[in-house]
């Protein structure tokens, strides 16, 4: 009997628990739902607006920042987790600097300690050769990405696009160096703001030719879904060094869709379209600029640029003509 009128207050207790948890998420006077308005920190019915609850606990920090430099001295937390960091950046750092939470110099002795703290804490974070592999190249993603302007989001995916390749065991018999730079050139491709292979080795401490067969490579085994580059994507970027108008820039737009419902861009360099394209708009609208100043910006020879700007005006005039 004692286990039967146990099972019994078990029951009831749930349907008092049930009962509570409904009133709470039901509105007491129409039955509508409550919502929480974390704004005012209280509880109202979205149907007739009762307050049902108000002084809500605020979650959030107990102080107060009023610029970035403020919210950074006051913050507990470090900065989210990011690809960009072999450790994903969840190891802890020792400052290099030889002071303490005061701002005091340390004295020798204690210096000598950080430096030895400093030296084992490196050694740890990369224990294995994996590690180390990771950290140099990751290292050279961020440098290239820098140095060809690349955004976050680009470093973010190239990143993910070499830990892939590290653990397919892609890398024996290719550089370090290699695979990274194919790595940055696919994932500026996927993110829509390409960089021609040219710019790519230019940053690059590898030749053109080992960047373009790694990038291949790098693809196929990977499965990357890369599309062709799109010749108006490097339009903003010549139009911007050249300081040329909105105008232009629309212009050269123009003359790109052109050529692609006329199939002119088909087998030819993406580069190349996109500076005969600005080149030709320029002249359309009466902007001086030259093709050696245009060759310079693109990085691609003048013979290409002539050529293709031929071709981009005889697809306009073509409908015309015909």
């Amino acid at each position: 009997m004692s286990d039967v009128s146990t099972r019994v207050k078990r029951a009831e207790q749930e349907e008092e628990v049930e009962e509570e948890s409904s009133e709470k998420t039901a509105c007491p006077e129409c039955g509508g739902n409550l919502i929480s308005d974390t704004e005012h920190g209280e509880t109202v019915c979205e149907e007739c607006g009762l307050v049902v609850d108000e002084d809500q606990v605020d979650r959030g920090p107990e102080w107060r920042a009023f610029d970035s430099k403020e919210k950074n001295e006051k913050s507990r937390v470090g900065a989210p987790t990011t690809n960009t960091m072999h450790d994903k950046g969840l190891s802890t750092n020792i400052d290099w600097r030889n002071k303490d939470a005061y701002g005091n110099s340390l004295g020798s002795r204690q210096r000598e300690k950080m430096q030895r703290l400093r030296k084992w804490n490196e050694r740890f974070r990369t224990r294995d050769s994996k590690e180390r592999n990771l950290k140099q190249a990751l290292g050279e993603i961020d440098r290239m990405a820098s140095a060809l302007g690349l955004p976050n989001n680009v470093r973010e995916t190239a990143s993910v696009i070499y830990r892939r390749a590290l653990d397919e065991d892609l890398l024996p018999g290719r550089s370090i160096e290699g695979v990274s730079t194919a790595c940055v050139y696919a994932a500026a491709r996927q993110a829509g703001v390409p960089r021609s292979l040219d710019e790519i080795a230019d940053v690059s401490r590898v030749e053109k030719s080992e960047v373009a067969r790694t990038y291949r490579y790098v693809v196929r085994e990977l499965n990357l879904e890369v599309k062709p580059a799109d010749p108006e994507s490097y339009v903003p970027r010549f139009a911007s060094g050249l300081d040329l108008s909105d105008e232009a820039e629309h212009r050269a737009r123009e003359l790109l869709k052109t050529a692609k419902e006329k199939g002119v861009h088909s087998g030819k360099s993406p580069v190349g379209l996109a500076a005969a394209a600005v080149y030709a708009a320029a002249l359309l609208t009466n902007e001086k600029t030259t093709q050696a100043e245009v060759s310079e910006v693109a990085d691609i020879s003048e013979v290409t640029i002539r050529n293709r700007y031929h071709e981009l005006l005889e697809a306009e005039e073509a409908p015309a003509m015909a």
